[in-house]
């Protein structure tokens, strides 16, 4: 029996490679606009007495517990949680044997005020030294209150590291919200990469905004305190409500939501760039300014230069707002970011970008806009096989609903568009390709709608690449010959 599996084992390899070196980067067939018509269930927020948003039991016990990458390369995470009624310990015991806590981290603790509402006590803690590609147990809290949790870190950096990457945007906290939430934590991926819109707090007034933040928390830990949330911002996040005197943008976010971006010499919290397994993940923000000699600009153009792709083929680069969107809602609003940056993502092999925003899903051909310059050149977006994928995944399922009229006809630079609620994974397979699925919440069920083979820009055009795959076929046939 050993010896069928590994058989088995060598052939699938064999049909694998044979369809992954021999399918072209471009063989897509014509855009489709999906006619699914789903049973949308209500976008309301679910009720606050609901058991998705229960406190955990104890006195000032640790609550909305949320980790997130806490350096460059994976090895540290910070850990965040808030405290209701005290400020309470911000240590982490932690160690890579459950109930047993070698080490401990310190951090900072801080709170805020919006209109009337005051904040619970924000802690977070920088665990950083850690080991690669090991499962580590944490314990927040102090006495009957003390909390629990686990987490695995990322492999180490590496060309050929395996690894698989969830994508949600615009989630809210509506049912449609928790049906994606749920559908995404049985998609065995081991990081989120979020795209901005997380609790859609904004959409009340006075204190029910900070409330609903802290709902939010507590809706999301069931995930969030157990891997990695990769976050950036939209445009739900801002806050800016002048009506109760609030007019510092993003405020409830940074206090909440760190980012490690003073890792990689970011001036902002907004923008910053982590390397994990075998990406290079770069997160801009769509609302901050980001024209030429701005700070994000210069900090992009930098971030840019340092990528390797001989350690991290895959380069994915997040951002809120779409560049290449077909729907009426949000239509065009990208069109200044792709004006600033659109060259680079092409000259620096931008491999998939994507996107929230629209709450609905599309993905694009590889496709560019460069050569129009105002007063000449081709007007149209053309193929282009040295541009990235974008793909729209702005359909977590908050309660402004879906954005269900897509322009017609259908650009020619769109490949597949579906107005329904759904999550998407990247399952990167090592530093030529890997495998992307959208899967649409179908009145509760998990179905996967829209999938495709992303083959790496680096090294599918490399002469490196070239002479790769003809080893590795060799190899697997070699050992097929000898078996």
């Amino acid at each position: 029996m050993p010896g069928v599996t590994k058989m088995q084992s060598l052939l699938f390899q064999l049909i694998l490679t044979s369809f992954v070196f021999l399918n072209p980067v471009n063989n897509v067939n014509a855009g489709i606009t999906s006619t699914f018509i789903r049973k949308e269930w209500p976008s309301v927020d679910i009720p606050l007495d609901n058991e998705v948003f229960a406190v955990p039991t104890g006195d000032n016990a640790p609550q909305q517990v949320h980790i997130t990458q806490g350096n460059y390369d994976g090895n540290a995470v910070i850990i965040s949680w808030v405290t209701a009624d005290e400020p309470g310990s911000s240590k982490v015991q932690y160690g890579t044997s459950e109930k047993n806590y070698e080490f401990t981290a310190e951090g900072k603790v801080m709170n805020y005020s919006f209109y009337k509402y005051n904040s619970g006590y924000i802690h977070h803690v920088l665990v950083d030294g850690l080991e690669y590609d090991t499962k580590y147990y944490y314990k927040i809290g102090s006495g009957d209150s003390a909390r629990e949790f686990w987490f695995q870190t990322p492999p180490m950096i590496g060309p050929d590291v395996p690894y698989k990457l969830g994508i949600i945007g615009d989630l809210g906290q509506t049912y449609n919200s928790l049906s994606t939430l749920e559908h995404y934590m049985q998609s065995g991926a081991q990081s989120v990469l979020f795209l901005g819109d997380l609790s859609y707090a904004d959409r009340y007034k006075y204190n029910d905004v900070g409330i609903r933040w802290d709902s939010w928390g507590r809706f999301v830990e069931r995930s969030t305190a157990y891997q990695p949330w990769i976050w950036s911002a939209g445009n739900h996040e801002i806050e800016y409500m002048p009506y109760m005197t609030e007019v510092i943008p993003f405020k409830s976010y940074l206090y909440r939501y760190p980012t490690p971006h003073l890792a990689c010499k970011s001036s902002s919290p907004m923008w910053y760039a982590i390397r994990r397994a075998s990406a290079h993940i770069i997160v801009l923000s769509s609302y901050s300014p980001f024209v030429k000699y701005t700070p994000q600009w210069v900090w992009l153009c930098e971030e840019l230069e340092r990528v390797d792709r001989e350690k991290t083929p895959w380069l994915i680069v997040l951002m809120h707002v779409p560049i290449y969107n077909s729907n009426e809602a949000h239509f065009m609003e990208g069109e200044s970011m792709r004006a600033a940056f659109e060259e680079w993502f092409i000259r620096y092999k931008v491999d998939v970008i994507f996107a929230g925003h629209v709450h609905a899903y599309e993905r694009s051909y590889r496709v560019s806009n460069i050569r129009y310059n105002v007063s000449s050149g081709e007007r149209y977006p053309v193929p282009d096989k040295s541009a990235p994928v974008y793909i729209t995944v702005g359909d977590g399922g908050n309660q402004e609903g879906l954005a269900a009229r897509f322009r017609e006809p259908q650009p020619e630079y769109s490949a597949f568009r579906e107005a329904s609620y759904g999550h998407s994974t990247l399952e990167i397979k090592n530093r030529t390709h890997a495998f992307y699925h959208w899967n649409r919440n179908d009145d509760g069920k998990k179905v996967a709608a829209d999938s495709f083979v992303l083959h790496n820009q680096y090294w599918s055009n490399n002469l490196r690449r070239r002479k790769l795959k003809k080893h590795h076929l060799r190899n697997v046939l070699r050992q097929i010959a000898s078996y």
